[in-house]
């Protein structure tokens, strides 16, 4: 079945590669720019605040010396640097507006010589939205004492490149993507009067799009918390261009907005981080801070997106409980269910290794596997299986092929016990058997418990086993000489002891991918080989006293 399933998919790509590749001739084309040249506004009816693009860029300090810098070849050394980056203009947030604008013009005028008409490189949909949005957000240091052609180009310059994004977003399959260049839309219609109507365009399509990628409580389909991240700055962006040019603000965008922030409340670690599940990554929570402080949570959720949070005084625990999102959603997926990390006074102890997509192509598909995750791998195989075809990726990404279902799922506040219960099938299909996980708080005894159940539906297939539970690349971890407990060093005068009953552990090497460079880390791996029997590891993690 999923034979004839990559056989489609693979029909399906070749057929969307070759409409691209024909698609990028007539972009090449003059009839096509020509196209694309439509009335030159004659002002600029509102100047955005120019700080509003702090929220969607990292950058946060003036370190961009423009000054230093001879226009005339300043494209010419682009390749020494970051080209995206480059072509985008976010750089523009970090110049000197008092003193810099004059060479700002300069080098704008050589782009536009260059780049005006289309370039497959500099007209890339994320960048050239981007260049938009940088462009109007510093339009008054830009057009200022600007002579009356260059005044011309440039407006036409965005509206060319604007008619572009608004003739090619039905093509475009990233939702990321998207929401950037909607709000590039949007803007152009707040800013220009003869383009209202791309604020009316721009939001009916936006909330299109929130209603296909976002579930009830504001959780991205794609169970990814980063993509959480990225579009609650998008949405709040935009809510803070409307409001700054005193239009009214469409109550579906500040309803997202509100669920938005209700999630990353639910989801943020005592580390003020996101935990590193489904695709996520480090990332600076800075840009949006004042949102999340103004805002007031709803308490009262315990599992938003699939993830059940269990918070108990200096305990703070949050498992991923959810089936894999669906396939058009499942691209930054790793496959992990059951996986969870653990917080004890403020410190992360047990965590996930995290998606290496700021890193390289391969941290990324690394981090794809179960034994990325602090939970159970058999025959060192991953529950989910990922696409391999190239040309398949490349047009709908590194998608799953495979899926599984996840049931009984129970919360649990009594007898002194604080947590859940759920199980899985990913592996039953191929192994015959299904995992059980609970995990609970011992209010009692002040620790962390957790019960892992591998049931074995059929019998005679033999497995290897392993539960990996991977530390804090800032922490350590040694195997104790009774065999079975491993000691967590935290400090040089605290620890935590990790003990499993009636099993031995190891301490393996493991790597952490979360960040921007390959850290080393350790794991706790509980492993052995299993045939016709269930079998349950009752395991604990509590302060060394």
């Amino acid at each position: 079945m999923f034979g004839l399933k990559s056989v489609y998919f693979y029909l399906i790509a070749c057929q969307i590669t070759l409409i691209k590749f024909f698609k990028k001739i007539y972009f090449s084309s003059k009839n096509y720019n020509k196209s694309l040249e439509s009335k030159t506004p004659q002002q600029v009816y509102y100047n955005p605040n120019s700080f509003l693009l702090s929220i969607i860029t990292s950058y946060r300090t003036h370190s961009f010396k423009v000054n230093e810098i001879d226009p005339n070849i300043f494209w010419l050394e682009d390749k020494k640097k970051d080209e995206e980056q480059m072509h985008s203009f976010l750089w523009l947030s970090l110049i000197d507006r008092k003193t810099d604008h004059t060479k700002i013009k300069k080098i704008i005028y050589i782009w536009m010589l260059k780049n005006s008409k289309y370039k497959k490189k500099t007209w890339e949909t994320s960048t050239l939205s981007t260049r938009i949005i940088s462009w109007i957000l510093n339009v008054d240091i830009i057009l200022n004492n600007s002579t009356f052609d260059f005044r011309r180009n440039f407006l036409n310059c965005i509206i060319s490149q604007t008619n572009h994004l608004k003739r090619n977003i039905r093509f475009e399959s990233d939702t990321k993507k998207k929401v950037e260049i909607l709000t590039a839309i949007i803007l152009t219609g707040l800013v220009f009067r003869e383009y209202e109507e791309n604020f009316n365009i721009g939001i009916k399509e936006l909330e299109t799009l929130i209603k296909d990628f976002f579930d009830n409580d504001g959780f991205p389909l794609s169970r990814n918390p980063n993509d959480l991240i990225f579009f609650a700055k998008y949405l709040i962006f935009c809510k803070e261009l409307i409001k700054d040019s005193q239009k009214y603000v469409p109550e579906f965008l500040q309803d997202i907005i509100d669920k938005n922030l209700n999630c990353i409340h639910f989801i943020k670690t005592p580390d003020e981080q996101l935990p590193l599940f489904n695709g996520a990554s480090v990332v600076n929570l800075n840009q949006i801070q004042k949102y999340l402080d103004e805002f007031k949570p709803n308490s009262k959720n315990k599992n938003l997106g699939g993830l059940f949070k269990i918070k108990y005084k200096n305990h703070f625990l949050i498992i991923d409980t959810e089936r894999p999102p669906k396939q058009k959603f499942s691209k930054s997926y790793q496959s992990g269910p059951l996986s969870f990390e653990y917080f004890l006074d403020g410190i992360k102890i047990i965590t996930n290794s995290g998606f290496g997509s700021h890193i390289s192509k391969r941290a990324e598909a690394l981090s794809r596997l179960t034994a990325c995750q602090s939970t159970l791998s058999i025959n060192d195989t991953s529950v989910t299986k990922f696409e391999k075809s190239e040309m398949i990726n490349k047009v709908f990404g590194n998608s799953i092929k495979d899926t599984f279902k996840s049931f009984e799922f129970f919360s649990k506040d009594e007898n002194g016990l604080i947590g859940c219960s759920s199980s899985n099938n990913g592996y039953e299909k191929k192994f015959g058997c299904t995992h059980k996980r609970e995990i609970y708080i011992d209010k009692v005894n002040n620790c962390l418990k957790g019960v892992d159940h591998i049931i074995k539906a059929k019998d005679g297939y033999p497995i290897r086993y392993a539960f990996r539970f991977h530390i804090n690349p800032e922490l350590s971890a040694v195997k104790t000489m009774s065999g079975n407990s491993a000691l967590i060093q935290i400090s040089k005068n605290k620890s935590l002891i990790f003990t499993v009953n009636d099993e031995n552990l190891e301490i393996e090497k493991s790597i952490f991918l979360g960040g921007k460079k390959i850290l080393d880390n350790t794991c706790i791996t509980i492993s052995g080989n299993l045939v016709n029997k269930n079998k349950t590891f009752n395991w604990e993690i509590k302060k060394n006293i």
